[in-house]
């Protein structure tokens, strides 16, 4: 989409007014005279009315309040006689359909675009450069709507039209070139668009003070090796892209902080968290003080710095964070436009990372809601949003409703995108992780095969994309017994992802994690625990030594210790597990029942039975309220009790004894939720 141009001068509607003729009292001469002077005055009324508007329309546009700039806009058309200066009416058109977008209203935006094409098509020719322009315009917005096949004709032909009429060396080619690039990468065809953007890159280059034009295809290359899965390739340019922006807009201009957010997830997608959330916080700020603290900017900058702290586990700092950005988007935006309906689903997906999966759902819900409405139930957006509520639903032990959702998601993307689109790649895996948790492991396994064929063929073998997969078909193995299939399988993961991501990156110490967790089922502990003790070196160091995953590591490190015996020495460990998920994640995360269920565990096995025994009683209050909130039992329920049983038995209680503790225990949880309930409802009375 092009920018509507502002329109620079000042406000000045002239303060007479215009006498009517007397036709009797002149000749004809004098009345054609005054006829002409008329109808000068009134043109010379009617352009300052529209110079007015289109200061109006502007201010409006930059505060991001696009109903008012809608409103300026269409003024500014209805002054202008479509049949007389079609191409002047046009123009102001194109800025209509550009609010239109804006404000996701992408059929009026097409139907205004189509209007605009057969005008320019008809006064200046199939050829003209201007007319290539709107070709790129609506080629963008058939993107936006999920239309890509119906998109690249017309990106090809404004092209087409551009390097014919402006040169292949033009700025405005390099655009069009850098979209269907864009296009491509997102229809999966990646190995023709390296060539397209480096052409655009190439372009820029060749024009002699063109630098800002330069930046912004350096970054745009960034992103496209970003989505190879090239990320040292990517970070250089990203950083140059900032650099000369920078020096020809300004420290301070709107543009560096989109650019800043780019290098941040890049950074983020490489583990450098604490290199991405200094950029992340410029970028806020930058916005804030540029465009307006409740400008939709802002909102995206937020939601990024959030992303960040998440993958940080500040999980609590990063959710207002996420409520501050959704309330933008709605005040500004409109609660049913599609950006609401992103960061709902991001908010979602933060508080599903917290345990808070009751009210996590209506939010996806929502997401999914908006998207149908505003995009269509088949668009490539909704899919994804599909297969996170399928996520969400799993993680709640909803195994059965979260099918159907996973099956949708891959049949619209095999619809919209093709069979072998990676996103398709990434539900099947994600289908198959479901099937696996349902038992159903012979069908699973052939879902991760295709899953990691289409990744190799599509992104290659040795993206981060294909490493994750194999990871997870390597789990698979391992739950099947086939321990010396699955064995290469991490081995090959870990290495692709040590040499895409880096030695150290966090992703790297959870397959380290697991390959411990496959030679220890192979009775290989020796060489088991110097994994699980690097995977805990990377975690502190990268995420944080009070970050859930190297809770997980110090928890699956003493499991280790504990098999070998040495339980004085996995003691502390399982301690600060159940430490960092209680200040991290709360103390009633299900997180937080799993470390508490294992170091009452081996304290039994040490002997100190009583004081194990209120480890599992807290352990069985979170399982039942897990279970009370969320509808579903605890994934863990039966082997807990079965432990908690185990103890009591140690301790000589009777069968009777058992149940009653249990039961006590059940029934305290039931009436604390029905206390707090009541009391939420009197707070809203």
């Amino acid at each position: 989409m092009q920018k509507a141009e502002t329109v620079n001068g000042t406000l000045g509607i002239p303060h007479k007014t215009v006498a009517s003729m007397d036709q009797g009292a002149f000749t004809l001469e004098h009345r054609l005279a005054s006829a002409a002077q008329l109808r000068d005055t009134h043109a010379r009324v009617i352009q300052q009315l529209i110079e007015a508007d289109e200061i109006i329309a502007q201010a409006h546009y930059e505060k991001a309040e696009y109903s008012n700039a809608l409103a300026a806009r269409q003024r500014i058309v209805a002054l202008i006689p479509r049949d007389a200066e079609p191409l002047k009416w046009a123009d102001a058109q194109h800025n209509v359909a550009f609010i239109f977008y804006h404000l996701a209203r992408h059929a009026d935006a097409v139907a205004v675009f189509r209007e605009i094409l057969a005008i320019k098509e008809q006064v200046l020719g199939p050829h003209d450069p201007s007319l290539a322009s709107s070709l790129n315009n609506l080629a963008e917005l058939q993107r936006v709507q999920g239309k890509l096949a119906e998109a690249e004709p017309l990106y090809r032909r404004a092209i087409a039209i551009g390097e014919k009429t402006l040169g292949k060396d033009h700025p405005d080619v390099a655009i069009w070139l850098r979209n269907l690039a864009s296009l491509q990468k997102t229809r999966s065809t990646l190995a023709k668009t390296d060539p397209l953007s480096l052409q655009a890159i190439d372009i820029s280059g060749e024009t002699p003070g063109d630098d800002r034009d330069l930046a912004t295809r350096l970054n745009n290359l960034a992103g496209l090796l970003q989505d190879q899965g090239k990320l040292a390739e990517a970070e250089p340019l990203y950083r140059r892209a900032i650099t000369i922006g920078q020096e020809t807009l300004g420290r301070d201009h709107p543009d560096i902080a989109i650019r800043l957010n780019n290098l941040a997830v890049l950074l983020k997608d490489q583990g450098k968290l604490t290199d991405a959330e200094p950029l992340c916080r410029r970028a806020i700020a930058i916005g804030e003080a540029k465009l307006g603290k409740d400008h939709p900017a802002v909102a995206t900058s937020l939601n990024n710095l959030a992303s960040v702290l998440k993958s940080q586990g500040k999980l609590a700092e990063a959710e207002p964070l996420c409520r501050r950005a959704l309330a933008i988007g709605e005040e500004k935006l409109g609660k049913h436009h599609p950006a609401v309906a992103t960061w709902l689903n991001n908010l979602m997906s933060l508080l599903q990372e917290q345990g808070k999966l009751a009210e996590a759902e209506p939010l996806c819900r929502r997401s999914i809601a908006i998207g149908e409405e505003t995009l269509g139930k088949h668009h490539p957006d909704v899919a994804t949003r599909l297969n996170n509520l399928a996520l969400l639903l799993q993680d709640r032990g909803k195994l059965a409703d979260a099918e159907p959702l996973y099956r949708r998601a891959i049949a619209i993307g095999e619809k919209t995108l093709g069979k072998d689109h990676p996103d398709v790649a990434t539900r099947l895996n994600n289908l198959a992780g479901l099937l696996k948790d349902r038992g159903n492991l012979a069908e699973a396994e052939p879902l991760y095969r295709r899953s990691i064929a289409i990744g190799e063929e599509t992104v290659g073998r040795y993206h981060p994309d294909v490493a994750t997969r194999l990871n997870n078909l390597a789990d698979l193995l391992q739950h099947r017994g086939n321990l010396a299939e699955a064995e290469p399988l991490y081995r090959r993961s870990i290495a692709i992802g040590e040499e895409t991501l880096g030695m150290d990156h966090p992703d790297i110490a959870t397959r380290l994690n697991n390959l411990a967790g496959l030679l220890k089922d192979q009775g290989k502990l020796a060489e088991a625990e110097p994994l699980c003790r690097r995977a805990i070196a990377i975690g502190e160091e990268k995420l944080g030594k009070d970050h859930p995953q190297v809770g997980t590591f110090h928890n699956n490190l003493a499991s280790m210790l504990r098999a070998q015996g040495k339980l004085a020495e996995a003691e502390p460990l399982y301690r600060r597990a159940l430490a960092i998920g209680e200040e991290k994640l709360g103390k009633d995360h299900p997180e937080v029942a799993t470390s508490l269920n294992n170091l009452a565990v081996l304290l039994q096995d040490q002997g100190k039975l009583t004081e194990a025994q209120p480890l599992y009683r807290r352990m069985l209050g979170i399982m039942f309220l897990h279970r009370i909130l969320n509808g579903t039992p605890y994934q863990h329920e039966e082997t807990n009790i079965e432990n908690y049983t185990g103890l009591l038995k140690k301790m000589y209680r009777s069968p009777e004894k058992i149940a009653a503790e249990i039961r006590a225990v059940e029934w305290a949880v039931e009436q604390a939720v029905e206390r707090a309930f009541r009391a939420q409802a009197r707070s809203g009375e």
